[in-house]
C-alpha cells in the first residue's frame, strides 16, 4: 500500500459525470480541490468512449493530490460512436492502462493508504459488477427478473452494450471479480479501517427509494451484503443510482456521489459538481 496526505488534505470523491452531455463536461472543466494535498475518488461512469475518459481523469489527475478511479457500466460499454472496438475484459483492461499512463489508481493497483486527517485508511477502488441477485418482488430467477423488467419497459442498456467476454455471463464475470477482489481485502492487516469505491452499493438498501424497483437487478450482488462489517468500512463510496445522498447502514456510512444527467441534477437546489467529503467528515 501507498500514498501520502498533508494535513490539509481531503478526501473528496463523485461519480457519474456523463461528461458526453455539454453541460456536464463544463462541470468537470471547473472542478478544483479545495487543498494542494485533496485526493478525489472517481466512481464510474466518466463516459462511454475511451477518448472521453481519458480526457476527464487527465484534466482531474492534473489538479488533484491523487485521482482514484472504479470503472462504471458507461466505461465498460462497447458503444457504437467509439472508435476503441474492445468488449469485456479487454476493455476494462485497456481502461487500466490509459489510468496508468495518467497516474490514476485503478482496482487493478496497490490500495493507497490515506494518512490525512481521518486517516490511516486503505483507499480500496473495487471492480465487481453485478449478478442479478436483487430480483424484483415475486422474481425466483434472473430469468424471471428478465421478464419482468421487459414487460415494464426498464431494462438496462448493459443487456445490449456490456459484453462479458471471454466469460459466458456478466453474472459469471461478477463472480470472480468478486472472489479476487475479497481476497484482497481480507489480506490487509485486521486492524486497518478501509474506504470502499465501487460503482455500485455493498447492500440492497440504496435501492429502496428506486422507481422502478426492477433497475435493481443491474446494481449489484448479494455477495457483498457483510463487507460493510467484515472489511472495517469507514465509508462505501458509489454511485450508478443518481440519487445523491448520505444512508447509514448497520452503523457504516454509505454515500452516494453521483452528478447524474442535467436533466436530473438541473432540479437539484446544490450545486451538481460539488465534491463530497469522505474524509475528514463533515459533521
Amino acid at each position: 500500500m501507498t500514498g501520502t496526505a498533508g494535513d490539509d488534505g481531503r478526501l473528496l470523491a463523485i461519480s457519474d459525470l456523463h461528461i458526453g452531455y455539454r453541460e456536464n463536461r463544463e462541470l468537470v472543466e471547473r472542478m478544483e480541490p479545495e487543498s494542494e494535498n485533496d485526493w478525489l475518488l472517481v466512481a464510474g461512469d466518466v463516459a462511454e468512449t475511451v477518448t472521453d475518459v481519458r480526457w476527464a481523469l487527465k484534466t482531474l489527475a492534473s489538479r488533484f493530490h491523487k485521482v482514484i478511479w472504479a470503472p462504471g457500466n458507461h466505461e465498460l460499454w462497447t458503444h457504437p460512436r467509439d472508435t476503441v472496438t474492445l468488449r469485456g475484459v479487454a476493455r476494462y483492461e485497456h481502461l487500466v492502462e490509459v489510468c496508468r499512463e495518467l497516474g490514476v489508481t485503478t482496482p487493478e493497483d496497490p490500495y493507497p493508504l490515506w494518512h490525512g486527517p481521518g486517516g490511516p485508511v486503505a483507499v480500496a477502488p473495487l471492480f465487481l459488477l453485478y449478478d442479478y441477485s436483487f430480483l424484483p418482488a415475486g422474481c425466483a430467477t434472473k430469468d424471471e427478473g428478465l421478464a419482468y423488467a421487459n414487460g415494464t419497459g426498464v431494462v438496462c442498456n448493459d443487456e445490449f452494450l456490456l459484453h462479458p467476454d471471454p466469460y459466458p455471463s456478466r453474472e459469471a464475470w461478477c463472480r470472480a471479480r468478486v472472489a479476487e477482489t475479497e481476497r484482497r481485502l481480507a489480506a490487509l492487516p485486521a486492524d486497518l479501517p478501509t474506504v470502499l469505491v465501487n460503482h455500485y452499493p455493498l447492500d440492497r438498501h440504496p435501492m429502496d427509494v428506486l422507481w422502478y424497483p426492477e433497475f435493481a437487478m443491474w446494481c449489484g450482488t448479494r455477495l457483498t451484503a457483510d463487507w460493510h462489517r467484515r472489511f472495517r468500512v469507514a465509508a462505501m463510496v458509489y454511485g450508478h443510482l443518481h440519487i445523491p445522498r448520505t444512508t447509514w447502514h448497520e452503523g457504516v456510512r454509505f454515500e452516494e456521489v453521483s452528478v447524474g444527467y442535467p436533466r436530473e441534477w438541473r432540479k437539484r437546489p446544490g450545486p451538481p459538481d460539488r465534491l463530497r467529503r469522505i474524509l475528514p467528515t463533515e459533521g
